[in-house]
């Protein structure tokens, strides 16, 4: 009996063993059941461009997740990474939006105020900013506003609101669409943004995440 427990065991343990081969390795970046709230989540640091910060842990369904609020405001939370998109490059999340600025729409300075943002950035100053706009289409690919020596390229995983108050869930090629964007392959991923604003709409925004991950498949 003992013999059959110990072959039964390391079947398991193999089995065990080929299952995550399968799914390939994971770095999460933003867990918020692991989240005591009061505070940034751990590893993560406030960035205030405009405004006054609201952000705070939340239960969705028993789910926790993280909540934004921007008031005529621009913040975001900055993780600092050191990820190779070649090895774990599928970026998975999940959002949720429950007010969009109105006349919210990144390809116009006056009005680039979204609800939630993704942002990728790499060690070449390059960065990749996925969005929830308010009104340019889903699937919009185009330069953004850049900073002084940083590329940004916008992708709309999400526009309007016609899944508001929905869970979102996002899976992204990283390196694929760094490719798409830039035309070379990329450098390592040097850190991610969550961004949420309104001041440029004089609007509120609110929106919510859960867990943040890089995988080596899709999900």
């Amino acid at each position: 009996m003992q013999k059959l427990a110990l072959i039964c065991a390391v079947l398991a343990a193999m089995l065990l063993s080929q299952a995550m081969g399968a799914v390939g390795p994971a770095i999460v970046v933003l867990n918020p059941q692991n989240w005591q709230g009061g505070h940034e989540p751990a590893g993560w640091e406030l960035k205030v461009s405009h405004g006054r910060p609201d952000f705070s842990q939340c239960l969705d369904a028993n789910v926790p997740c993280l909540r934004l609020k921007s008031v005529e405001a621009s913040f975001g939370l900055e993780y600092a990474a050191d990820i190779d998109p070649n090895q774990t490059g599928h970026l998975t999340w999940s959002w949720k939006v429950t007010q969009l600025p109105q006349r919210g729409d990144f390809r116009h300075a006056a009005t680039d105020d979204q609800a939630a943002q993704v942002l990728v950035a790499f060690a070449d100053r390059r960065v990749l900013s996925y969005i929830w706009d308010s009104n340019a289409p889903k699937g919009t690919m185009e330069p953004a506003s850049s900073l002084p020596f940083v590329h940004i390229y916008a992708i709309v995983c999400e526009s309007g609101a016609s899944d508001a108050g929905r869970w979102i869930a996002e899976d992204r090629d990283v390196a694929a669409d760094y490719e798409r964007a830039f035309g070379k392959s990329p450098s390592h991923i040097k850190g991610l943004r969550i961004q949420i604003n309104s001041q440029h709409t004089a609007s509120i925004a609110e929106s919510y995440f859960r867990e943040i991950t890089f995988r080596g498949t899709p999900r």
